[in-house]
């Protein structure tokens, strides 16, 4: 099925039947990835004395579970500027609208004393002028086990705080990244490159200039058959009024 839509008077067609989902799903066993120090999902039955709400034990006419997970943790989440102010601000409330023209560039992070990073200069180089509204990086080594990655205490790469703030001077509102952070894993707190792209410059008394509107997504993954270049997102959360959202980001295929 093609789809075709204008962006910046010019007009572009996708195959929506041709989807790439690049979030990784939620599961209750060891598969699951897991971040910032706490244990996997739990996914059970609801339990009322003997009634088991699950099938197949017998007590119940239908599967009925709770869901406990934390979305920062445990998997691909959209989060917005709530997620380091004093102030509580939704990201249902921050993302209104869900398709945005977005490149994907794939970038290796470099070595900077005892960590490895992306900069300003890897990510200028990538995007070669293009000023997309979204940006999706991938890190290279893509490797498979991206989906199951332990990521505590690992110290993972990050983005400097300079390839935030080119982000955001360039105009990108929505950045996605297969990484469990955008910052350095310990920092002492001071989250540079979220408060850069979201032009936080206080999270006590935000300022009037903050990014409202835009969000940045983690732990994404995305095939390694998939090209760099081009692409239609759809960027879809569950409706929490929280700071962040397990969500499903899908991009498909800019034809023309």
């Amino acid at each position: 099925m093609k789809a075709t839509f204008e962006h910046r008077g010019i007009t572009h067609q996708v195959n929506l039947a041709e989807p790439i989902d690049i979030s990784i799903s939620l599961t209750n066993t060891d598969e699951n990835p897991i971040a910032w120090y706490i244990e996997k999902p739990v996914i059970e039955p609801v339990r009322f004395g003997d009634w088991v709400g699950k099938v197949s034990e017998g007590s119940s006419s239908t599967n009925f579970n709770n869901i406990q997970f934390n979305p920062h943790g445990h998997g691909t989440h959209t989060e917005c500027l709530g997620h380091i102010t004093r102030d509580f601000y939704s990201v249902n409330q921050a993302l209104k609208t869900f398709f945005f023209v977005a490149e994907l560039v794939s970038v290796t992070p470099i070595a900077q004393d005892e960590d490895f990073i992306i900069n300003r200069d890897q990510l200028e180089s990538a995007l070669n002028g293009k000023s997309p509204e979204a940006i999706v990086i991938r890190t290279l080594p893509n490797l498979e086990n991206k989906k199951q990655l332990k990521y505590s205490n690992t110290n993972p790469p990050y983005l400097l705080e300079e390839a935030a703030l080119f982000l955001r001077e360039i105009g990108v509102k929505h950045l996605l990244i297969d990484l469990p952070s955008v910052d350095r894993e310990s920092d002492q707190g001071k989250l540079l490159s979220h408060k850069a792209f979201w032009n936080v410059q206080n999270v006590h008394q935000l300022n009037a200039d903050a990014r409202h509107d835009c969000t940045i997504t983690e732990m994404i993954f995305v095939p390694g058959m998939v090209a760099d270049g081009g692409y239609l997102l759809n960027l879809q959360i569950a409706s929490f009024e929280n700071d962040a959202s397990p969500s499903k980001p899908v991009l498909y295929k800019i034809q023309s």
